[in-house]
């Protein structure tokens, strides 16, 4: 019942608080698995459960409209101006950043939201992508795709897999590079982008991958671990992967669990990072690992003291916003200091 801007005020003034006063009002540290969360997320995560503190609710309506309001609480943007506008690519609508003073022929990143491939869209992610476009200096692509359960799996693979073809096609159009073109996102959308990674007729030159949905199959050992208590919960994720692919035989699919995948020996060069205190940490790192094996040149990076979800939570700072900062110094590096570009 807060107005948003309230609360905004309230966030900032309690993180900004000194670190004795932000640890009295957090509570004793939480150590589990070796790592110590970080403060920071700590306090968010107390913050939380004071509106209920779950990505699920009784109704997807709920839920969509939960996660809309926490990020309207989180809407911080970069200092350098970034220029948005409408696309439709090639029948998924889409929206394309572009930072101020960026020179046509830059790289492109085509992002996929995360929020279960059931919530989220374009605005809960928008501070990302403007973050992304402009720590990283690249043009973002960012795709809204159909969300289950009105459109179930594979609807939003084949969104996904439509918008990256048409980027590359008309990169141009787009004054950006078509021989620099990457794929990310984060969660559901770090699926997204790794399945485009394997099914793509021309594969992408980069993936950006943010703890990454990668086995709807297996329940593994972080899934145990924090399976409440740390943003996204494990409830939370049986429910995304119910609405999202109720077909229990169609979850083996690579498209649906590209960990299953029997080949990955294409996969673009990777940067994958997990959070430490994360239900998917696990599957995440096992793809990782899977890539590694594979030959693909991949950096597997755990943020061991933050949470899921923390690309979003960099208008906060901290931790938060060093961790977003290297992955866009990754992707920086990864689209331009990679092997030579292919042509056309």
């Amino acid at each position: 019942m807060v107005p948003p801007p309230v609360t905004r005020g309230l966030l900032r003034a309690v993180f900004g608080l000194p670190g004795p006063v932000k640890r009295l009002i957090a509570g004793a540290p939480v150590r589990l698995d070796g790592q110590r969360l970080d403060l920071d997320a700590q306090l968010l995560l107390r913050m939380t459960r004071l509106e209920g503190g779950h990505l699920a609710a009784p109704t997807v309506e709920e839920a969509r409209r939960g996660l809309r309001r926490g990020q309207s609480y989180l809407d911080r943007v970069p200092a350098r101006p970034v220029r948005t506008r409408d696309v439709d690519a090639g029948g998924v609508p889409a929206r394309l950043y572009t930072p101020k003073g960026l020179p046509a022929g830059s790289p492109l990143l085509v992002f996929y939201h995360g929020g279960g491939w059931v919530i989220g869209g374009l605005d809960t992610h928008d501070t990302v992508c403007r973050y992304l476009a402009v720590h990283a200096d690249v043009r973002v692509l960012s795709v809204a795709y159909r969300l289950a359960p009105e459109h179930r799996y594979p609807a939003a693979t084949e969104d996904a897999v439509a918008a990256y073809e048409w980027a590359v096609a008309n990169a141009g159009t787009l004054d950006a590079d078509p021989a620099a073109v990457a794929v990310g996102g984060d969660s559901a959308g770090g699926n997204l982008a790794a399945v485009v990674g394997l099914l793509a007729e021309r594969r992408p030159d980069f993936a950006l991958l943010f703890y990454p949905a990668a086995d709807l199959t297996v329940r593994r050992r972080s899934r145990e671990l924090f399976a409440d208590g740390f943003y996204l919960t494990d409830d939370d994720m049986t429910w995304f992967r119910d609405h999202y692919c109720p077909d229990e035989e169609r979850r083996a699919d690579p498209a649906a669990s590209p960990l299953l995948a029997e080949d990955l020996s294409g996969f673009p060069a990777t940067y994958l990072v997990t959070a430490g205190f994360d239900p998917l940490r696990d599957e995440g790192e096992a793809f990782a690992r899977r890539l590694a094996e594979a030959g693909v040149p991949v950096a597997a990076r755990r943020q061991d003291d933050l949470v899921h979800g923390f690309v979003n939570m960099w208008p906060l700072g901290g931790r938060f916003r060093e961790a977003l900062s290297e992955a866009a110094g990754a992707l920086r590096t990864g689209l331009r200091a990679g092997p030579p570009k292919r042509q056309g």
